[in-house]
């Protein structure tokens, strides 16, 4: 017996919206309303470093969208830039999602990278200022990622800009801090 799909017709693209811009689009469902500052296109420079690299410069373009649904899609895309701000290499990627947890400002936060590391961080959002801080429950790697113990991260917006500030444990290290940026809103 061939399963029903075999002969079926194609498919036209996918055929619900998703956006970073509350002025279009589906409604915010209710449960993400402790999160709304955060939804947008943000783009921005940030300073990285760790006790095991030197200290980098990286731009930073960070869309947080959603369709309807309640949960927000994250996506971080940046790259290393150097002293005159020009672009030199593709940098850190990172997709997921933020859940707000059943009742209250509570967060889940799920975070996957291309290097083979997926992060489960739990956390609390506060409205005023606008602000979500959240630490790892749960990290799984490949055999061949680098080995990440622990995370937490801390965003706000301030006077419109979104900052953020993450620290990790990692190959062998304490927590110390990683990576810290201040990007601005460009759509949404």
């Amino acid at each position: 017996m061939q399963p029903p799909w075999v002969d079926a017709p194609p498919v036209e693209a996918y055929p619900f919206e998703e956006t970073h811009d509350l002025r279009s689009g589906p409604n915010l469902h209710d449960d993400l309303l402790g999160l709304l500052p955060f939804v947008g296109l943000w783009r921005g420079r940030g300073k990285g470093g760790y006790s095991t690299v030197d200290d980098f410069d990286f731009a930073q373009e960070v869309r947080i969208s959603h369709d309807g649904r309640p949960f927000l899609h994250y996506e971080s895309r940046s790259w290393l830039v150097g002293a005159d701000g020009e672009a030199l290499r593709p940098s850190g990627r990172e997709i997921g999602w933020w859940r707000p947890a059943a009742g209250g400002d509570e967060v889940e936060m799920l975070l996957t990278t291309p290097t083979g590391i997926m992060e489960l961080y739990f956390g609390k959002a506060e409205s005023n200022p606008p602000r979500l801080e959240v630490v790892t429950d749960a990290i799984v790697r490949t055999p061949t990622a680098k080995e990440v113990r622990a995370g937490q991260r801390l965003f706000g917006i301030v006077n419109g800009e979104l900052l953020y500030a993450h620290e990790m444990a990692a190959v062998g290290q304490p927590m110390q801090p990683h990576l810290s940026a201040r990007l601005i809103r460009v759509g949404g």
